[in-house]
């Protein structure tokens, strides 16, 4: 029997938890039983009720296993609970507490809660179901574990997170400024199937901000409540240095003080003992640590309004940044494409090391094809991996028939690896390279070789049901066991009774008979008639089970269906013995299993960096710079592109430290909003590593992307248009720093003109104190007076034309979506665009005349005097100057070219400033 890989931790060497339940009384939630704010080793001795525990379910002795083997009835049982969603939220999740009792616990909101959402049983309901719209169109298979420290330490918060199809535990820890928009980032980007808490986050029914804001963010996921003292970073750290494989081994120097992720890993591995049956294998886990600082920060608002992964109008689009860069062979190639998208790369150097690579792929067709061939063969090998390391508690016959298939999966996918090692042997740039040095490991060969010394050398993974069940039974050598070989002579002698008694009853009766298999049925009989006829114009009264599909008949007979079951039970001698011999040699692989680790990455990044690469391939796109300033040269929004099936209208853009606020005026429809969303898709796509659509593109490296887009109310919250405005910008003022990209498209137009223009200049003013690059769209042309208060602000607008109709004198509007200089000249747009509606001319007309005496009242201009422009001019080119110092790989010539055009462009600046001095003059 085997034993559970917690045991070592929980079973005689903590007597406390003995006897208790994962249900905590009022009063323990009142009581000293923090486990996580007093620094490692800390321990709970609360009073707890008595029913049967978490701890007496897997430890009921010392030498036993962690979890007895009981039926799945029994199992679901002993978790069945109360529902404890307060109010507020009971209306849209699943919210569990998990405890011993088999009764229902009452808690206030229970009742509406458990008639709304009955109580889920982990065992039938944890598979993939599909995730929130918010986030991501795949299926949702992460569960994660959220911890928040108490009293002083509230604010600090730990994650811990494990895909169902990937065996790593990722973790993470936030206690900086934003930390719980950051958390809600973070769940978004993992697209959680179950969400783990402590009991006391919704206690008394009274939930405490992060559970609230969880809830309220992540209505289709389900919640379960675990006791507190489950969540302990003691347990936490020793489940890693049991489980975590040793050339991991450095993630413990990085978690051991990180108190919250470690007690959050805690419960989250006992959780995950319980819910897959199952126990990982000693130092078979991936684990990782993964801090915010790594990564730009991009939240799950700005990545709904940029539709970066889900299209905002139909879910099921591909009409989005995902699917226009994903090209993808394998799953695990997706998976990671989708995680950089929504957390791109801030160090250059490896952004760099990505684009030399795509640039090596694009230049050399046989790498680029030969890699794509050599990859599109690979099968999930994290979801492999993730089945390989666990260890069954109950020996079935499903589970030794999984074991099997997965060896054969195993074998298949190692036979993979020279053909790429082959592909990449002549590659030039240093990540193919790595990468070609570590599938150069031996240890490949090695498990290969262990491999088949078990398995058949033909033994290799088919498709259909029939063909895998015979690759499954005769996957194992013979002459290993002499039971097995007896056991498939005796299936091989049935399979072929079956194909004698089909034929004879073709004889019988004179029709073309053929022997079919499906996994339902089994062995059952097909016939076509083509032109023959049935004796008596029916079947023979002994074929039963029949079913029709035009002139197609499936059917059975008696002797049929015993022969089926001589032949399963065949079957389940086989695979139980080779069940034994498979084990055997999983235990060998486990010592290896770094190198799966690292083939999965490779195979990984390898997918992704050639869909990137396909991308170019498909549309014009220019390997970006990183420089410090954000420029563009003929720019195009990449998921417009892919819409219209041609090039858009392109536009440059231009964004420097002496130039880091850009307002963006213009008529409605004339294209403010595409082009913000294209200049932020462009820096995402840069950071990724990814070619981006323009002709030139230089970008500074954001470690934060904000945008605010929309105007829409938020009646889930109760939230009017002008709220849910002030939200976003209150989160993104308290988030922002000096290397944040803003896009910010209308802001104040959900209360009056007067308190929108002012909320926007006192906003923009905040804004222009920093260094972070913000575009500002709006329709409130009064703040084009900041360009002359300010130095470090530039006015541009979308332009239109105006035609006229030579029959009927009407005029209209042509919009050429180009960016140009300056501000928007057009006045009283919003009532050319209400022409084209249905609304009478006489109130058209009406509108017009009231619009035009309001302007001619509010509307006065103002211009700056010549000193503040010759301030102005000279602060321009000193940026400039500073900036071609920073970043100028010109040659002398050239150089002093540019330097002669800055110096031109000066002296313009002075006399239109009416200031007509030379360079001379000022420098003297």
């Amino acid at each position: 029997m085997f034993r559970s890989s917690t045991e070592e931790v929980t079973a005689g060497g903590d007597t406390s938890d003995s006897g208790q339940s994962w249900v905590v009384s009022p009063l323990d939630r009142d009581g000293p039983n923090e486990t996580t704010s007093h620094g490692p080793g800390s321990t709970s001795t609360s009073s707890v009720s008595s029913s049967r525990s978490l701890d007496e379910a897997s430890t009921s002795s010392n030498h036993g296993p962690s979890l007895p083997r009981m039926a799945a009835g029994q199992f679901n049982q002993s978790f069945r609970t109360s529902s404890s969603v307060p109010p507020s939220t009971s209306g849209s999740s699943s919210f569990r507490s998990l405890g011993g009792t088999p009764r229902h616990r009452r808690t206030p909101g229970s009742a509406r809660a458990t008639g709304s959402h009955p109580v889920r049983t982990p065992l039938t309901e944890h598979t993939a179901t599909s995730c929130s719209s918010a986030s991501s169109t795949c299926d949702a298979s992460v569960i994660v574990a959220v911890v928040e420290g108490r009293g002083l330490a509230r604010g600090e918060i730990g994650i811990a997170s494990v895909n169902l199809k990937c065996p790593e535990l990722v973790l993470s820890q936030f206690a900086d400024t934003g930390t719980y928009a950051k958390v809600i980032t973070k769940l978004h980007i993992l697209v959680p199937l179950e969400i783990l808490m402590p009991d006391t986050a919704s206690e008394k029914g009274k939930g405490t901000k992060l559970f609230n804001l969880i809830t309220e963010n992540f209505q289709g996921v389900a919640f379960t409540a675990i006791q507190r003292k489950y969540f302990n970073e003691r347990k936490g750290l020793e489940y890693i240095q049991q489980l975590c494989a040793p050339e991991f081994g450095t993630v413990l120097m990085e978690v051991q003080a990180k108190y919250y992720c470690l007690a959050a890993a805690a419960a989250l591995l006992k959780y995950l003992e319980f819910i897959q049956n199952s126990i990982y294998a000693p130092k078979s886990l991936k684990v990782s640590f993964k801090g915010s600082e790594q990564t730009a920060m991009i939240d799950s608002a700005s990545a709904t309004n940029l539709e970066l992964v889900v299209n905002n109008r139909d879910h099921r689009s591909e009409d989005t940044l995902l699917g226009v860069l994903n090209y993808t062979k394998t799953p695990g190639g997706g998976r990671r494409l989708r995680s950089n998208i929504l957390e791109p790369l801030l160090d250059v150097d490896t952004i760099n090391i990505r684009l030399d690579t795509i640039q090596e792929l694009l230049q050399d067709e046989e790498l680029f094809f030969g890699l794509q061939n050599a990859i599109g063969h690979f099968l999930d090998i994290d979801q492999l991996l993730s089945v390989l390391v666990q260890i069954p508690k109950q020996e079935t016959v499903q589970v030794a028939e999984s074991k099997i298939t997965h060896v054969i999966q195993l074998k298949h996918t190692l036979d993979l690896v020279p053909p790429i090692r082959m592909v990449l042997k002549n590659c030039n740039t240093a990540l193919l390279k790595a990468y070609n040095s570590s599938l150069e490991d031996n240890r490949f060969d090695l498990i290969l070789e262990q491999i088949k010394t078990v398995i058949n050398d033909d033994t290799t993974y088919l498709k259909g049901s029939l063909n895998m069940r015979t690759q499954k039974c005769y996957a194992v050598r013979p002459n290993i066991n002499e039971f097995l070989d007896i056991a498939r002579r005796a299936y091989t002698e049935i399979v072929d009774d079956i194909a004698g008694l089909v034929d004879q009853m073709g004889e019988k009766y004179g029709l073309l008979m053929r022997t079919s298999f499906s996994t339902a049925r089994g062995f059952f009989i097909q016939m076509k008639l083509e032109g023959a006829a049935l004796p008596d114009g029916k079947l023979p009264s002994e074929f039963i089970k029949v079913t029709k599909h035009k002139n197609n008949y499936s059917f059975t007979t008696a002797d049929l269906m015993k022969m089926n079951d001589r032949c399963d039970e065949a079957l389940r001698e086989i695979f139980h013995m080779s069940y034994v011999v498979i084990c055997q040699l999983l235990s060998t692989v486990h010592e290896h299993i770094h190198c799966l680790y690292k083939l999965s990455d490779a195979v990984s990044m390898l997918d992704m960096l050639l869909s990137l690469a396909n991308a170019c391939t498909v549309s014009d796109y220019v390997r970006p710079e990183f420089t410090d300033t954000l420029a563009i040269k003929q720019g195009r929004h990449p998921i417009l592109e892919r819409i219209a099936g041609q090039q858009p209208v392109s536009n440059n853009s231009y964004i420097s430290e002496g130039s880091n606020f850009v307002i963006i005026t213009g008529p409605n429809m004339s294209g403010k909003s595409t082009y913000l969303k294209q200049v932020a898709l462009c820096q995402i796509m840069a950071q990724i590593g990814s070619f981006v659509p323009a002709e030139y593109a230089s970008f500074r490296v954001a470690d934060q992307i904000f945008t605010r887009i929309g105007v829409d109310d938020d009646f889930e919250t109760n939230s009017s248009t002008f709220m849910v405005e002030m939200k976003e910008v209150s989160y993104i003022i308290h988030n922002v720093s000096d290397r944040s990209l803003i896009i910010i498209d209308e802001l104040g137009r959900g209360t009056s003109a007067e308190e929108g223009i002012g909320i926007c200049h006192s906003v923009c003013e905040f804004l222009l104190s920093l260094r972070a690059f913000t575009l500002f769209a709006t329709h409130f042309l009064e703040l084009c007076q900041l360009e002359t208060l300010y130095p470090n602000v530039e006015n541009q607008h979308m332009e239109v034309q105006h035609t006229r109709s030579g029959d009927t004198g009407a005029e209209s509007v042509l919009y050429t979506y180009l960016l140009s200089r300056g501000c928007s000249e057009e006045r009283h747009y919003g009532l050319r665009a209400a022409e084209l509606t249905a609304l009478p001319p006489s109130i058209i007309q009406e509108a017009k005349t009231i619009a035009s005496n309001v302007s001619q009242q509010l509307l006065a201009k103002h211009h700056s005097d010549p000193e503040t422009q010759r301030q102005r001019a000279v602060y321009h080119l000193a940026t400039r100057l500073l900036q071609t110092a920073r970043n100028s790989r010109l040659d002398p010539g050239s150089l002093r070219i540019y330097l002669k055009g800055l110096r031109k462009h000066y002296e313009a600046e002075l006399q239109a400033a009416g200031q007509p001095e030379s360079m001379e003059t000022e420098e003297g």
